[in-house]
């Protein structure tokens, strides 16, 4: 669910209209809902809570940090995939304790970092990275924390740019080879391997995989425990699905737990979860004007001031994103956000951005209704891998980022200006 809804003839979120935003602070322009956040947060907290799993909030997705403040004050731990990401979980207030470090490519110093800030664990991807960890740390006279990340060869039924849990990724260590780099890796002095890590992919809509993916680590960890390997967590990754098409696309986390929690309750080790999309996904809209109607041959388009800079997921990932009027006309509000909702009065539009790129577009053959120069769009589902994937592609500047908060918003990442656009070129 989320805090995105119409009222009395326009579309508020929580309880501030959208137009008033897009008056106030321009467009494009992202807006989020903190309530939406926080419940999404407390859903996943509270269904795994009687494995006492640590939910490790993925920063990459949304990562603006007065989001990731109010999520550490509840409690969330970050799953962090960069030094950077590092550095923004730490100025949020994140505990370290609960910060786990993946990525395939870590550096030596982003490696060093995460030792000297005491985190709880790096995921390991490879032999080679085992390795320099343990050399790194030697070199800092301290012991570094990890777990191996086991591809489990499962099938997540997703997009192939987002499936990671094959033995074709360049992720983690394929199942077969798990028991032998666990041994290989036994005694190393300044590294000590106490965890198994996964991640199939996202995002994820049917429960199956993920149950088969649990079954094998559980019996992996068994035979790992019967080497003689001290097992002391797994982290199951994230992935979980949210709704972008229609209300019902996605499981609520719920039913993934109901699914899960019999595979691992009372087992010796700690749990832990790394969930972004879930969190933040329904959490966000980006808003966007119309600027021009073209028709060409025989299609129409709706030229609007968004691009593929903004919101890059349609192109790269053929992502479905709902897109509606947030002032329709009265025969036109919506019952539900749904792909099979249809307007009373619609046209079918391609729906474009101004960035000179064929494959600049947020929707293609979408069914809206008829929209004119100055109406204001809702792109929905925009909260995770929005503002986190835009750019400066063809000089524009990035947007700003809006938390609304009940009755009141702010902002919390102003409009870029022409100026930053060359501000680390003064040299």
């Amino acid at each position: 669910m989320d805090f995105f809804n119409y009222k009395d003839g326009e579309l508020y979120c929580e309880g501030v209209p959208a137009e008033k935003i897009a008056r106030d602070v321009g467009t494009p322009a992202y807006v989020y809902s903190k309530a939406t956040f926080l419940h999404h947060y407390h859903q996943i907290a509270d269904a795994f809570a009687p494995l006492k799993a640590t939910i490790c909030y993925s920063i990459k997705v949304c990562g603006n940090i007065h989001i990731c403040r109010f999520l550490a004050e509840q409690g969330c731990g970050f799953d962090v995939t960069s030094g950077g990401e590092l550095f923004r979980a730490l100025k949020a207030g994140g505990d370290p304790k609960k910060i786990i470090y993946a990525g395939v490519g870590k550096t030596d110093e982003e490696i060093a970092d995460g030792i000297n800030a005491g985190i709880a664990a790096f995921n390991l991807e490879s032999e080679a990275e085992i390795e320099n960890i343990d050399r790194v740390a030697a070199s800092l006279g301290k012991t570094a924390i990890g777990a191996i990340r086991i591809n489990p060869d499962v099938d997540p039924k997703t997009h192939v740019k987002t499936t990671t849990g094959k033995k074709e990724t360049k992720f983690g260590v394929d199942i077969e080879r798990a028991r032998r780099v666990f041994s290989q890796y036994r005694n190393l002095k300044h590294l000590r391997i106490a965890g198994v890590h996964i991640h199939i992919g996202s995002p994820v809509y049917e429960i199956q995989p993920y149950v088969q993916a649990v079954e094998k680590i559980v019996q992996l960890i068994k035979d790992l425990t019967a080497d003689g390997h001290r097992i002391e967590w797994f982290d199951m990754g994230g992935g979980f699905a949210v709704n972008y098409e229609r209300p019902d696309q996605a499981l609520p986390v719920t039913e993934h737990a109901r699914a899960l929690i019999p595979l691992l309750k009372d087992k010796p080790y700690r749990l832990a979860l790394e969930p972004g999309r879930y969190i933040a996904g329904n959490a966000g809209i980006l808003l966007t004007r119309v600027l021009y109607r073209k028709t060409g041959g025989e299609k129409k388009f709706v030229i609007v001031d968004a691009g593929m800079n903004d919101l890059i997921r349609p192109t790269l990932y053929e992502g479905y994103h709902h897109i509606w009027p947030v002032k329709p006309d009265a025969a036109n509000i919506p019952r539900e956000r749904s792909r099979a909702f249809e307007p009373a009065d619609g046209e079918i539009v391609d729906v474009v951005g101004p960035i000179c790129e064929s494959g600049d577009y947020l929707a293609k053959g979408r069914m809206l209704p008829p929209t004119q120069r100055g109406d204001l769009l809702a792109v929905f589902t925009a909260g995770a891998y929005g503002f986190a994937m835009s750019s400066n592609y063809n000089n524009r500047p990035r947007v700003p980022e809006i938390l609304v908060d009940g009755n009141e918003f702010r902002i919390i990442r102003r409009r870029e200006t022409l100026d930053d656009l060359i501000a680390a070129e003064m040299v």
